[in-house]
């Protein structure tokens, strides 16, 4: 893992003085220096960007900035790359280029008032750009489009960054942007009555995402004997020794599939693609990561430990994890912990990437053959070892990791094929696993549970994090989590809902008081609770207690009908109702004995309790 740092790296960047050949950015390119970008080039070039960035992500083109403003712009981008703003970290190469973006409005808004100099920008200048980004529309497929409260909020972020550095270049802006305010509260991102609220991630609704992750665990499992007959093709034109054309190439393949009984070369094609997007929606689902984070995987970032089993007699338990990187949020070489189902997809995909790998080893070296100190050198050996790779036909076939763009063209292709209707995109695998996390103390999904071996969310959260994995995805699972404990909560709270088991009674109780008068708001009330509340599903209750030791979240269920730490509504009477159907067939049985019977008439009781606290009155039981 991580194989090329060693050999290929970007260098830090330089603080001194400053000309046009002062180094922007560079390769240590196993142990030379590879200068890629200078200050005085017309674009710069940058080398530390994720790998699934295109190159128009990666790099500023000062053309595009009117050419009086070229020089404080860049003069501004260069403080800001080697100093960062006041009390803060330098930015990232991705930082960088997204502010030069941010500015790129604003700049030619001057441009459009013949303003030529930041020195001669005022407050009603910057006001009236803000009243010009929300007048901004622009058409699209569906209609006219205005600029989002976060978007908004992006372009004047840049200005207010945009004063503060231009203060070390030789043309300052004179004052703040809106001195009496801040971008974020112009733009509607603060406050009540916010326009944004921040995780708009649409959740993938369960049928679909089964749907999904079937059909992508089916061609996984199926993967083995199409990468085969793909192998074999590439052996057999390597011993051919000589290019095809893509007509002989195609009539050539298509014998070759008949013989193996394929029905021809564009079926065959298209079970190789499949591979690709199948892999990435299970592995996407199983790590949580992002697609920059699935962008640096590379071959061999698979490693598995052995934990003793907290069970006496019991074999050691196997832990996967996956190793890459995480450049957002600055964790740099990141483990998560995976199920062993995703270690199928990561070796299913090492497979299928290994052609392409090739192919990047031959472009290496055709590159140094013909110019050792080749810039694309370097930048091609970022993408050796990684598997989520790719042709590019507008350059020459050239292989690179896929940008988020490709691979949401991918997924979109393998669910038009499974004939779902979904707009799907690659960061939705993320909000998807955080969802799944926090319900699987709530009785959908018992992954974490059963993979982890630990019995509540705290628990599992407390063992994953440790100093090697990526913080924000637990961040994100615990956030998933109350927003479902408040959901949960808020059904408990409504007036006249019906509640059972001892907890719920007593909730149902105070809730007639009026507790609403002790808090801010309802909202307020609802995230309280929730939040000093353990919550979680056995599938008959809601418990609350904080351990696992109550019996009734295990092989006596009935016992949550009278518990202090269960919740019981609506949504379990179901469960309640074919527990008395079935102990009402126990009772009527001559062979249960004078204690079955006894038991029997316990749980009837039961069942009966809980039945008569949800809709008011009692139902019969079977000796009645």
């Amino acid at each position: 893992m991580n194989r090329t740092d060693s050999l290929v790296r970007g260098v830090e960047y330089p603080v001194g003085a400053l000309d046009d050949a002062t180094i922007i950015s560079s390769y240590i390119m196993e142990g030379r220096r590879v200068v890629v970008s200078r200050y005085g080039d017309e674009r710069w070039l940058f080398v530390n960007t994720p790998t699934n960035q295109p190159k128009g992500c990666r790099q500023v083109y000062f053309k595009r900035f009117p050419e009086r403003f070229r020089p404080v712009v860049k003069a501004v981008l260069y403080r800001y790359m080697t100093r960062g703003r006041v009390g803060m970290d330098r930015p990232t190469d991705r930082v960088i280029v997204k502010l030069a973006s941010d500015l790129k409005p604003f700049i030619d808004y001057l441009a459009s008032l013949g303003i030529a100099r930041l020195g001669d920008i005022r407050a009603e200048t910057c006001q009236g750009y803000v009243e010009a980004c929300r007048r901004h529309v622009w058409a699209s497929k569906t209609g006219e489009r205005r600029l989002k409260a976060a978007s908004l909020g992006h372009r004047l972020c840049a200005v207010e960054r945009l004063h503060e550095l231009s203060q070390y270049t030789d043309d300052a802006m004179p004052e703040p942007p809106w001195p009496d305010t801040s971008y974020s509260h112009i733009a509607n991102l603060t406050g009540r009555g916010t326009s944004y609220r921040g995780g708009k991630t649409p959740l993938i609704p369960d049928e679909i995402f089964s749907a999904l992750f079937q059909r992508a665990w089916a061609v996984i499992k199926g993967a083995a004997p199409i990468l085969n007959l793909r192998d074999k093709w590439v052996e057999l034109k390597a011993n051919e020794g000589q290019e095809w054309n893509k007509h002989v190439a195609t009539k050539r393949l298509r014998k070759f599939l008949q013989s193996r009984n394929w029905a021809g070369p564009a079926k065959f094609g298209k079970a190789v693609r499949d591979i690709r997007p199948a892999c990435y929606i299970v592995i996407a689902s199983l790590s949580g990561c992002r697609n920059h984070e699935l962008a640096f995987l590379q071959s061999g970032a698979v490693r598995s430990t052995l934990e003793p089993s907290d069970r006496e007699g019991e074999e050691p338990l196997r832990y996967w994890w996956m190793e890459a990187k995480s450049t957002k949020t600055g964790e740099g070489v990141t483990e998560w912990m995976i199920p062993e189902a995703a270690v199928t997809a990561i070796r299913v995909l090492e497979r299928w990437a290994a052609p392409y790998q090739a192919d990047i080893e031959r472009e290496v070296a055709e590159r140094r053959k013909a110019n050792s100190n080749d810039i694309e050198i370097p930048a091609a050996l970022k993408h050796r070892y990684a598997v989520f790779l790719g042709a590019e036909p507008r350059r020459g076939n050239q292989v690179r990791t896929l940008s988020n763009q490709q691979v949401n063209n991918d997924l979109r292709r393998f669910v038009r094929d499974c004939e779902l209707s979904w707009d799907i995109a690659s960061h939705q695998f993320r909000r998807k696993f955080a969802n799944y996390a926090a319900r699987s103390q709530f009785g959908d999904l018992r992954y974490l549970k059963q993979h982890f071996k630990h019995w509540s969310m705290d628990m599992t959260l407390g063992y994953a994090l440790n100093e090697s994995q990526e913080m924000a995805l637990y961040a994100e699972v615990q956030n998933e989590l109350d927003n479902i404990k408040s959901e949960v909560v808020e059904i408990w709270l409504e007036p006249g809902a019906p509640l059972a088991g001892g907890y719920g009674e007593n909730i149902a109780t105070w809730r007639g008081t009026n507790p609403v008068t002790l808090f801010k708001s309802h909202k307020h009330m609802v995230r309280s609770l929730a939040e000093s509340t353990s919550i979680r599903s056995n599938g008959h209750a809601w418990c609350t207690a904080d351990d696992n030791l109550c019996i009734g979240n295990d092989i006596e269920r009935s016992r949550c009908s009278g518990c202090k730490n269960a919740v019981i509504d609506v949504r379990h009477r179901p469960i309640y109702q074919g527990l008395l159907t079935h102990l009402n067939e126990v009772a009527s049985c001559d062979d249960i004995g004078p204690s079955g019977r006894k038991m029997v008439k316990r749980d009837q009781q039961r069942c009966q309790h809980v039945i008569q606290s949800l809709d008011g009155e009692a139902p019969r039981m079977a000796d009645e």
